[in-house]
């Protein structure tokens, strides 16, 4: 009896550790962070909530947009984005071309969205 109860508890701590795996395999945090260390484009947005900023990785650099609802002409809709990074300081090698590459993914997603770059970005937005 007492063999048999623990090959049940093996059994349940087996599945458990298969069902940890695949969620940690699937959250999109960390496949955030691995597009930003392998230094890919990667962008993570959760579409059913507004209230949810976006996440954005492109050449190892982070930003976080965040959305603002507004109205158009047929409906409610993203109407304006600000865009951040956290780690200014790492911006070296950041051009013009990725800033522009970053909005046309953007407004991909958002196409009725005005876009705001915060300082130190909005000087190379000129």
């Amino acid at each position: 009896m007492i063999v048999l109860l623990f090959r049940l508890l093996v059994l349940i701590a087996i599945i458990v550790l298969i069902y940890t795996a695949y969620k940690y395999l699937i959250n999109p945090k960390r496949k955030l962070e691995v597009a930003q260390e392998k230094k890919e484009f990667f962008f993570l947005d959760y579409n059913d909530n507004i209230k949810k900023n976006f996440f954005i990785t492109y050449n190892g650099f982070l930003f976080e947009g965040e959305k603002y609802l507004g109205t158009t002409e047929e409906a409610f809709e993203v109407t304006h984005i600000v865009m951040h990074t956290h780690n200014p300081e790492r911006l070296k090698g950041f051009e013009r071309q990725d800033l522009y590459f970053l909005e046309k993914e953007i407004l991909i997603r958002y196409p009725h969205a005005e876009i705001d770059w915060k300082h130190p970005i909005n000087r190379l937005h000129l």
